[in-house]
């Protein structure tokens, strides 16, 4: 899944000797073969003065060198028997509840006990869009997020819904209680999403490689120290409505990464992807799908309700 000898690092170039080809200098630097170095800069893991590169880019004075993550290998996935909650399933897709605290894709740490295992168990048809790790997979919700995910059991029917995504047309609303009470009754946020430059593992609302991101949203209920609110997604950003409702003050209860205070609660953070709307590449009718939130999520709204 990922190779663990490369980790987050920044490099400046200083000396006129490192004036050479991004992948010289990088397999220099690191001490891996050319076909790693290679497969990185693919992978859009290496970035110079915050701008994804070429191999050939020559190196200049002052140029900054930025390693974002660990090199994602290709491997076989093993089927794992663990429970799935499908909300719908035909020949060509499904969607599927997840519940919080189950991770999508195999990643680093995280190399079984994934939905996609669970997937390759339930099913022998899965979409190869997006390789061997990540079989199925048209779009994600974090760990700690539970909800609805559309599955494609084949690459057109991928293809048709990854179009669907893109052009904004894949219906998506969360539920998420968030902290402090939220005086107006909507609201659109409408700022770009990038990688945070301080902390790799978070991302932020940022104008230096940020990518457009908008969220709407509409208070539910309001609470004495919380407000419970739904949004929906015109972008589909990392960690978008965390990213967005931190930025406005208003973080989700239970965030482990954009709020301040420590998780006091077992259950994750207080999102919930509540609804998913899209037209069935097949048969091109629209189709709607909702689940309710978790028992647990509702418990911890009842009791911000009766502080």
């Amino acid at each position: 899944m990922y190779l663990g000898d490369v980790s987050i690092m920044n490099f400046k170039i200083c000396d006129e000797n490192d004036f050479i080809r991004l992948d010289k200098y990088l397999i220099k630097k690191l001490n891996i073969s050319r076909s790693k170095v290679q497969e990185m800069i693919k992978q859009d893991l290496v970035l110079v003065n915050g701008k994804k590169s070429k191999n050939s880019y020559v190196l200049k004075l002052n140029d900054e060198i930025e390693i974002l993550g660990n090199l994602k290998i290709e491997t076989d996935v093993k089927p794992e028997k663990i429970n799935l909650d499908i909300i719908y399933e035909d020949d060509y897709l499904m969607v599927i509840n997840k519940p919080s605290g189950l991770v999508v894709h195999p990643a680093a740490g995280h190399f079984s006990g994934t939905l996609v295992n669970a997937l390759l168990y339930h099913s022998n048809n899965l979409s190869s869009t997006n390789g061997k790790v990540r079989p199925g997979i048209v779009h994600r919700i974090d760990k700690d997020t539970s909800g609805l995910l559309v599955i494609a059991k084949d690459d057109k029917t991928h293809e048709a819904l990854s179009m669907q995504l893109k052009d904004k047309t894949l219906h998506r609303v969360y539920v998420a209680l968030v902290k402090g009470r939220i005086n107006h009754d909507t609201g659109t946020i409408d700022a770009p999403i990038g990688r945070d430059p301080l902390n790799r593992k978070k991302m932020c609302v940022t104008d230096y490689n940020g990518k457009e991101a908008i969220t709407h949203f509409r208070v539910l209920e309001r609470y004495k120290n919380a407000s419970l609110i739904e949004c929906r997604l015109e972008t589909g950003r990392t960690h978008q409505i965390r990213v967005h409702m931190s930025y406005i003050n208003h973080p989700i209860i239970n965030d482990p990464l954009y709020q301040s205070n420590k998780n006091t609660n077992e259950f994750g953070q207080m999102l919930h992807a509540k609804e998913i709307g899209f037209v069935h590449p097949v048969t091109n009718k629209y189709m709607s799908f909702s689940c309710d939130e978790p028992e647990e999520f509702k418990k911890i709204v009842e009791k911000y309700k009766n502080e």
